[in-house]
């Protein structure tokens, strides 16, 4: 993945500084030669790594120090300051790493590391034979990855007939649509890293899983599984609305991603179908690119269900004040020759249209395998479905959330990610339970908004700040407990909220 890069600036700690501009837990922002280096101390040691979050390239002094971890301001990313490793998603590799010196009241970074090594593991019995991976989305990649990470060394093998997959998948509504990102930004992992670490990608569309068995059925023969992990995902809602007019796309994959910007150079005006958090992330990526947009949903204002009143006004005088043209209180009714018709009879010219009418989970090889289902594959805490060896993460998964006390599901790509970890470490034996707080981010032009927390229902909103100004915090409760924040420029506020809901479930578990 590509991104922002920071330009070296601040004490070359090279040439060292006062001991006593370091204290307990605060990031000190320098330079070593040309590279960007914070140096922090933890416990009294002092540990020194790069300035940069390796998601995309946030600066990481302006994050928060935790237990001898620095988060990423930006999408919650999370490192080991004494080892730099990446211990959290969204960020997929380690940060650089200098030595650190302390002489005479004095601090000094020295020479960098080289990255670090994991230590090589025994094979253990209780370890399945092979993992087969169903989904190469995010947390079928994540949990390949940490399959490698914790020293297993059995047959690892990836089943997706998705061509790209894995890719950078928020990418695709926001700066690659937009054509602020670069192509070679969005392979998650290019294929000699899948080569090197003795990952199998097969391309194909599995048919159906015998989980007694244990064998997946796919169109070009078949697998066996000592254990499996179903990441299946989420495919978008596919409206066919009647008459004969402007092609409608949806957006899931960089070929509907592609897809869309082909036909949007060639156009003039296009039309959206759903104020959807994807839905309006297209529409601001199409106004970068020139279009005329105009979005059309049934709500009475964008996002409302999931952000509030307040925060759905500030979203539609943003994209208003860029030129979209809002359709509320409207669904399609039909297509004609160059234009899209709504319920009311008006119609809307477009080039072409774009759906953003949510997703459904991919649960047609679960259900054929007999497993659990609720809206979702139901797992237990540890991610495991129904059958024993058959773990499922990500979208498809509906899991019991310790800090809402609610079986949920979530359909965030940070969340999947997390997930396909903890799934891997369990399969290794690790019987861990998923309490990982929900974040997800969502880009609007030069406005981000983040979300930590799950609120399906909420009864009360409380607003610290102003949306108008872009500067505000929004809390979400139900029946006097707060559930969830989302946030405008305060990324501190964010992540610091997060932690509070990681120690808040410690309490009560202890």
């Amino acid at each position: 993945m590509g991104g922002h890069s920071a330009t070296p600036s601040g004490p070359d700690f090279s040439q060292g500084v006062e001991s006593s501009q370091l204290r307990d837990n605060q990031v000190l922002a320098g330079r070593v030669g040309d590279e960007a280096v914070i140096v922090v101390r933890v416990n009294g040691a002092c540990h020194a790594v790069g300035a940069t979050c390796t998601h995309y390239g946030a600066p990481l002094a302006d994050g928060i120090v935790v237990d001898g971890t620095i988060r990423c301001p930006w999408h919650h990313a999370c490192f080991q300051l004494a080892t730099g490793a990446n211990v959290r998603p969204p960020a997929l590799n380690d940060l650089a790493r200098w030595r650190v010196e302390e002489s005479q009241g004095r601090v000094y970074v020295r020479e960098r590391l080289a990255p670090r090594t994991r230590a090589a593991r025994p094979t253990r019995t209780a370890w399945p034979e092979s993992v087969v991976i169903i989904g190469a989305g995010a947390a079928g990649e994540a949990a390949a990855e940490t399959l490698r990470a914790e020293g297993y060394d059995g047959p690892v093998t990836l089943v997706d007939s998705d061509p790209s997959a894995p890719v950078d998948r928020p990418n695709l509504s926001k700066d690659y649509l937009a054509g602020n990102a670069q192509p070679e930004w969005i392979p998650l992992r290019d294929a000699s890293f899948f080569a090197d670490h003795g990952i199998t990608i097969v391309r194909a569309t599995v048919s159906g899983i015998d989980t007694a068995a244990r064998r997946v059925m796919h169109d070009d023969g078949q697998l066996q599984y000592g254990a499996l992990i179903l990441a299946t995902g989420a495919e978008p809602i596919r409206l066919s609305l009647p008459g004969d007019g402007p092609r409608v796309f949806s957006l899931r994959s960089l070929a509907d991603s592609d897809a869309i910007i082909a036909a949007a150079a060639g156009a003039k005006r296009v039309a959206v179908l759903g104020a959807s958090f994807i839905g309006l992330e297209v529409a601001a990526s199409l106004r970068a690119r020139g279009l005329e947009v105009h979005v059309a949903a049934p709500e009475a204002r964008p996002l409302e269900r999931v952000l509030g009143p307040q925060l759905g006004d500030f979203i539609r005088s943003l994209h208003e004040s860029r030129g979209v043209v809002f359709h509320l209180g409207r669904s399609a009714a039909s297509l004609a020759p160059g234009k899209l018709v709504l319920d009311d009879g008006s119609a809307i010219d477009a080039d072409f249209i774009v759906a953003g009418v949510g997703v459904r989970p991919r649960l047609a090889l679960a259900e054929q395998a007999g497993l659990a289902t609720d809206r979702g594959v139901v797992v237990d805490a540890r991610l495991e479905t129904s059958a024993p060896g058959v773990y499922a993460a990500g979208d498809i998964a509906r899991w019991p959330d310790p800090h809402t006390g609610e079986r949920i599901r979530v359909e965030h790509w940070v969340v999947a990610q997390r997930q396909g970890r903890l799934a891997a470490r369990n399969v290794l034996g690790a019987r861990a339970p998923f309490d990982a707080v929900p974040f997800f981010w969502s880009a609007h032009y030069d406005v981000t908004i983040n979300y930590v927390g799950h609120a399906e229902r909420f009864d009360s909103v409380r607003v610290d700040g102003d949306p108008a100004q872009r500067d505000c915090a929004v809390h979400y409760s139900l029946g006097g407990r707060e559930l969830a924040m989302a946030s405008v420029s305060r990324d501190v506020e964010s992540l610091s909220w997060e932690h509070a809901a990681e120690r808040a479930l410690a309490r009560r578990s202890a």
